[in-house]
């Protein structure tokens, strides 16, 4: 019988896959999974081979035999790799990067920018994997991250201060590995080594999928855009197993991408990326899931999301061809994670279709899908915090931050954490007030005409937002964004002691507690006297300028103006005047609640917010 008892992965064993020799048949790739009892990488002699074992060459999948051997077809570009069974640990790099692969390229990459694959030579005679015994998992956990996609250095040490912080303060013994959406890095791949060493301190095996960002850019196809991805992490799509959960990682960024139906005119106007599995990726599923108990739950990591709310319209940042995904998934536990849009998003079965778009063959989802947010938050926008960290809240209002997920068998819970924050801070409430309607709108209105100049209004004078007057209680209304909300979440908010009032999900409706911190950002007026140009301001995307000049918006495609997390509820116009409490309280499909609490005041008229130096009487 299975454990219950969870205990962390085997991070010491240290090793690398074992090739042997020189192949004479170029057409035949063979080797043996073998249980490394010394722990050495090697087959020693007395080291029993492992049968059962899933291993692939990135198009057939076989088991291996009673002694643990197998035989693919071999061909050049090819990674070979196999399928971590359920209790076993795969050995890992100095970074605690998982060895499960061999690369055969035999001529390497052509000549790329950051490098690609450095050649393999001949195939090998034998390629062997090691393993170690491990406890078959019932229960454990992984971390899940969105784009980190640091630009810079300085970015890089920014998800040292959040995420590797955070990660080196928490428990993690029941935990069975990192794993992060795609977009590592911010185009410059050659910040990997850092962010592997970073990353490595969380003392898990980091799983990484490729993101558009991630790319050579340099590639003339796509065989060769992940080619310096894989040398750092491993093949561009995977699998593994951890106790009732098969792990499934996909390439769905296309590079070039192709205008195949006359629905991609994207792909004419300039090299860029598209959303699809490729044929040969899902010939491999196919085969991969053929050797896979229906029972098991099937975890799907990919970088585009299948489907997405902030791009809802869009055909280049959702997945073509997600209904031969799911044909193949028909009859299977299964949730979709990904990243790419730096946002919260959940999608319950039943929704999502995308069918009315051009080039999209996306039914409605049959499984969970999430959008796993973004360790970046939005590429590391916004005024700093208290520990010198970009706020960088979400498109859709979340935090900065991470995901975790509680997997028992073949069921999940999951759990978003905010980074810097404590683990209950789940809300963001805000008071949608005309008063700050004028505010937003006036630097709304200067920022499309080009904001030149300084601005018409700065965050001094944002009324008072926890302050609501008379006027203003008819057209007020409190807004709840639950950063890790769906459609399954229920949302009530009560005022002092009367009867909870029942709040709605609004797709539509602004966030005031986050455009507050999007709409005025003070960072753009960094400044010295030095002859360093690049300081003044701040570096952004791929090194973009921003600044220096006066504190102003961010770019309006990182509001908050909509949100699919998002709910909101009328005041009372019949609230007494003076000090009131709210309290919002949100059940989530698990039926965990999560809580936050505001003090607000109502009053005749906003008091006059600086210093007085006038007479006034004891009633003012």
């Amino acid at each position: 019988m299975a454990s219950n008892v969870s205990l962390a992965k085997d991070i010491d064993y240290k090793a690398k896959v074992e090739t042997i020799g020189e192949a004479s048949d170029k057409t035949t790739v063979r080797g043996q999974v073998f249980l490394d009892t010394n722990k050495n990488g090697t087959r020693d002699h007395n080291e029993r081979g492992i049968s059962g074992v899933m291993v692939s060459n990135g198009i057939d999948v076989v088991k291996t035999g009673r002694k643990g051997y197998y035989r693919l077809p071999a061909y050049d570009g090819m990674t070979v790799f196999i399928t971590e069974p359920e209790g076993y640990d795969v050995p890992v790099n100095i970074d605690n990067v998982p060895q499960f692969y061999y690369h055969h390229l035999p001529a390497g990459s052509p000549n790329l920018r950051f490098g690609g694959l450095e050649p393999t030579g001949p195939l090998p005679d034998r390629i062997n994997f090691p393993l170690t015994k491990a406890e078959n998992k019932h229960k454990f956990k992984m971390i899940v991250i969105g784009d980190t996609q640091p630009y810079s250095n300085t970015e890089v040490g920014y998800m040292r201060d959040s995420l590797a912080k955070e990660f080196a303060s928490m428990n993690l013994n029941d935990f069975e590995g990192l794993l992060i959406e795609g977009d590592v890095a911010g185009d410059d791949l050659g910040l990997y080594p850092r962010i592997k060493e970073i990353m490595s301190t969380a003392e898990l095996p980091q799983y990484y999928v490729p993101g558009n960002h991630d790319l050579d850019f340099d590639a003339e196809s796509d065989a060769n855009s992940f080619d310096t991805f894989k040398r750092e992490w491993g093949p561009a799509y995977y699998s593994f197993d951890v106790g009732q959960v098969h792990f499934v990682t996909l390439d769905n960024v296309q590079y070039p991408c192709e205008n195949h139906d006359g629905d991609h005119e994207f792909c004419d106007a300039s090299a860029t990326y598209n959303g699809v599995i490729t044929d040969e990726q899902l010939q491999w599923l196919e085969n991969d899931l053929s050797h896979v108990d229906k029972d098991k739950l099937v975890v799907l990591s990919m970088h585009i999301p299948i489907i997405s709310f902030v791009d809802s319209e869009s055909n280049k940042h959702q997945t073509d061809n997600a209904a031969a995904l799911y044909e193949l998934l028909e009859g299977r536990p299964a949730l979709a994670l990904s990243g790419h849009t730096h946002t919260l998003e959940h999608f319950e079965p039943g929704e999502g279709d995308r069918s009315h778009i051009a080039g999209l063959d996306i039914p409605a989802t049959p499984f969970p899908q999430i959008i796993t947010g973004a360790g970046a938050g939005s590429w590391w926008t916004g005024d700093f915090d208290e520990d010198g960290i970009p706020m960088s809240y979400q498109r859709l209002g979340g935090k900065r931050g991470f995901m975790i997920f509680e997997f028992d068998g073949n069921t999940f819970k999951d759990t978003f954490k905010a980074t810097g924050m404590p683990n209950r801070k789940q809300i963001n409430v805000g008071f949608l007030s005309p008063a700050f309607v004028n505010w937003y709108e006036s630097l709304l209105t200067w920022l499309r005409d080009g904001a030149v100049g300084v601005p018409p209004v700065n965050y001094n004078e944002l009324a008072d937002t926890n302050i609501v007057t008379y006027e203003e209680l008819a057209n007020a209304q409190i807004t709840a964004n639950v950063w890790n909300g769906s459609s399954a979440t229920t949302v009530t908010m009560r005022i002092d002691h009367d009867p909870a009032i029942t709040m709605l999900r609004n797709e539509e409706a602004l966030d005031p507690a986050a455009l507050e911190k999007q709409m005025f950002v003070f960072r753009y007026a960094n400044e010295s006297t030095s002859d360093e140009i690049r300081t003044q301001g701040f570096e952004l995307f791929q090194g973009s300028q921003a600044g220096p000049s006066s504190p102003r918006p961010q770019d309006e495609w990182t509001h908050t103006d909509n949100s699919n997390h998002l709910w909101t509820a009328s005041l009372p116009t019949d609230l007494d005047p003076g000090v009131h409490t709210l309290t919002i309280k949100a059940t989530d499909k698990h039926g965990r609640r999560h809580y936050e609490t505001v003090v607000f005041e109502v009053r005749e008229e906003r008091p006059d917010p600086l210093f007085r130096d006038y007479v006034f009487s004891e009633q003012e």
